[in-house]
């Protein structure tokens, strides 16, 4: 395995820089769309909003009851696309450093909404990091061509709705009694997403297991040190019907992650250490797959690209999510009839979502027929932001 992965990443700059492009749109098709007989402009407008969990939720290095979020608009022509950035204090980002990102954004030098590479492009180059605030403008912009397509995004890809998969429900780490009750609250699920990494790892399967026997993954977001405990670990959940374990250990113990996958009866799909085009590259080798989150690789166009490099490496890809809204995870689930597996739950963790778009029925993601990234404000809550 490490033969193969020395191997690859001498080449790896390549096939990361030249085997996939961005979503393009041929001058002849994208004119259908624009109003050539007027001069439109690009309307970029952003909010601030925190999310109200329904639980505490908590995980391997913390807990929290909200989340900060930014909502992200453009219009144009009468259009309008929304955007999300949705910042766990624990990436870094905040209220105050997006919206001094997104101040710089000067959307209205472009005139044609279809020039979506060179528009992402210029956002990502304001600025180094901020990931969510880059997805924000991203999300818009993509849900703004949609809707003047009229075209759901895949459709545009060329997606079947139809074949997205069922999505995990998140179960954060705590008391036997409350994980049960949670689990309980979780009964229409098919697969459930258990969080690991504090010490009673088996104690909380157990719980679960005390009261549901859906296949279950695990998510230690990098709380096992010890390579050895961590293969115990993946043989004791195999036998726990668990599909995939992610983020087991640090994501700079490189060489005792790749030491673990070679080993472990389960795959071991990356998170933490998974954020741009670039990891992808470094994780072919180490992990069994990816997690691609849109608030850590700046939004749907690089998602994109990463599903189409992951999968031409023959490496498995689960399509995840931050606590969200429907905006972000309607976003993400354009792209779920690709995926491995979804663990796009976030807007069903929070108690004030302003959208409505991505449902879960019966466990699966169901996309609506709404052009764009599928959504609708709800007009309920988003008249009292």
């Amino acid at each position: 395995m490490k033969t193969n992965r020395r191997n690859f990443i001498k080449s790896g700059g390549i096939i990361a820089g030249s085997i996939f492009v961005g979503t393009t749109f041929p001058s002849s098709l994208r004119n259908n769309f624009i109003n050539k007989e007027k001069n439109f402009t690009m309307n970029f407008n952003f909010k601030p909003y925190t999310l109200k969990l329904k639980h505490v939720f908590t995980i391997a290095t913390n807990s929290r009851t909200t989340t900060p979020v930014v909502i992200t608009k453009i219009e144009y022509d009468g259009k309008v696309g929304y955007g999300e950035a949705s910042m766990p204090p624990y990436l870094g980002e905040s209220h105050k450093t997006a919206i001094k990102f997104l101040s710089k954004v000067k959307l209205n030098q472009f005139k044609n909404p279809f020039d979506l590479e060179d528009i992402i492009d210029y956002v990502d180059s304001i600025d180094k990091g901020n990931p969510a605030a880059k997805a924000s403008v991203d999300i818009a912009l993509h849900d703004l061509v949609g809707k003047l397509m009229n075209q759901p995004w895949y459709n545009i890809w060329g997606y079947d709705k139809n074949k997205t998969p069922y999505t995990t429900f998140t179960i954060g780490i705590d008391k036997p009694e409350v994980v049960k009750q949670k689990v309980k609250e979780a009964s229409g699920f098919k697969i459930l997403k258990v969080k690991l990494g504090r010490g009673n790892d088996k104690e909380m399967i157990e719980a679960v297991r005390a009261v549901t026997n859906v296949p279950l993954t695990v998510d230690v977001n990098q709380g096992w040190k010890d390579k050895q405990y961590a293969l115990d670990m993946a043989f004791w959940l195999k036998e726990q019907n668990v599909e995939f374990v992610e983020q087991p250990m640090p994501k700079d113990q490189v060489d005792d992650i790749a030491w673990l996958t070679e080993r472990s009866p389960l795959p071991i799909m990356g998170d933490e250490s998974i954020q741009r085009i670039p990891d992808v590259v470094k994780a072919h080798g180490v992990f069994s797959g990816i997690n691609i989150k849109l608030m850590k690789c700046t939004g749907l166009r690089e998602a994109h690209k990463m599903l189409n490099l992951a999968k031409s490496l023959n490496m498995k890809v689960m399509i995840g999510c931050m606590t969200e809204t429907s905006c972000g995870i309607s976003a993400a689930s354009q792209l779920s009839p690709m995926v491995d597996w979804a663990d796009l739950d976030g807007n069903l963790l929070i108690k004030n979502d302003p959208f409505k778009g991505t449902e879960v029925v019966d466990g699966k993601l169901k996309l609506t027929d709404y052009p764009g990234i599928g959504l609708v404000p709800d007009k309920n809550v988003w008249n009292k932001i």
